[in-house]
């Protein structure tokens, strides 16, 4: 059965505010992955950077959500750009790639994402064919359309250039991480993204990427920052982790149970 429809949404899904919902995937077994997807998402993100997952947990994960019928996203670790291509080439449809903080970073990520003209991706979607029902030249026509590549802004340096990254060919969207960057902006002082001045900065962020025409991410705190980013505009919210899903999960119910909820 081909997914080349299911793998391409992302891309056509991205934009003008579209509010998406990702589930946020840590754990290495793919059957987490692929429950996550038969739920309300939009698509479902295996982190790379974080996360346990590595290329053999991805290559199961991403059939397992195709296998849903929810297109997959992957977080590569910072600086593997490398593995962008190896991701793109099992069938994944979009990449965050961590700490991008100059027009080199982004211009770099993107020469791994994009087929010439716009990158230098390199050939061999070997499992992607089989997800996509295509061969050859029908894969190299719709990869770079399907292909999409989300910088990640989390520093002051990252702000600064944020609009040369989203100037940059082949970048596709930015994706914020609010923690990342309270930490930045307050030179180490503490973790909190719902300071003020990390909520002016994702304001920021979501009018250059409307300025650019680009599509803004960002990691949701909670379901109710979720509401908030998409009333900004944002395009693509996670909502927590699978980590912390079945730690907030487990707490409810043993709550409830032992009669202190």
């Amino acid at each position: 059965m081909a997914h080349l429809a299911t793998i391409g949404a992302l891309s056509k899904k991205l934009g003008g505010g579209s509010g998406l919902l990702t589930a946020w995937v840590g754990m290495p077994d793919p059957l987490v992955a692929g429950q996550l997807a038969l739920e309300d998402f939009d698509t479902v993100t295996l982190d790379m950077q974080h996360g346990a997952n590595d290329i053999h947990s991805v290559a199961l994960g991403v059939a397992q959500v195709t296998l849903a019928g929810k297109p997959t996203i992957v977080r590569i670790p910072v600086g593997q750009f490398a593995t962008a291509s190896r991701v793109l080439d099992l069938g994944v449809a979009g990449v965050i790639a961590p700490m991008i903080n100059s027009k080199e970073d982004a211009k770099a990520f993107a020469s791994f994402m994009k087929y010439p003209p716009i990158g230098e991706r390199s050939w061999g979607p070997t499992i992607a064919f089989g997800l996509t029902g295509t061969e050859g030249n029908d894969y190299m026509k719709a990869g770079n359309a399907m292909s999409v590549a989300i910088a990640m802004v989390e520093t002051r340096e990252a702000l600064a250039a944020v609009d040369d990254i989203l100037a940059t060919p082949g970048i596709d969207a930015v994706f914020v991480g609010p923690s990342d960057l309270s930490i930045a902006l307050s030179h180490g002082a503490n973790v909190d993204p719902s300071r003020k001045d990390v909520a002016e900065a994702l304001d920021h962020v979501v009018a250059r990427c409307k300025a650019h025409k680009k599509a803004a991410c960002c990691f949701a705190p909670s379901p109710l920052a979720a509401i908030e980013l998409k009333a900004k505009g944002y395009d693509l919210m996670a909502i927590g982790t699978d980590f912390g899903q079945l730690r907030s999960g487990a707490r409810a119910q043993i709550a409830i149970a032992r009669g202190t909820a």
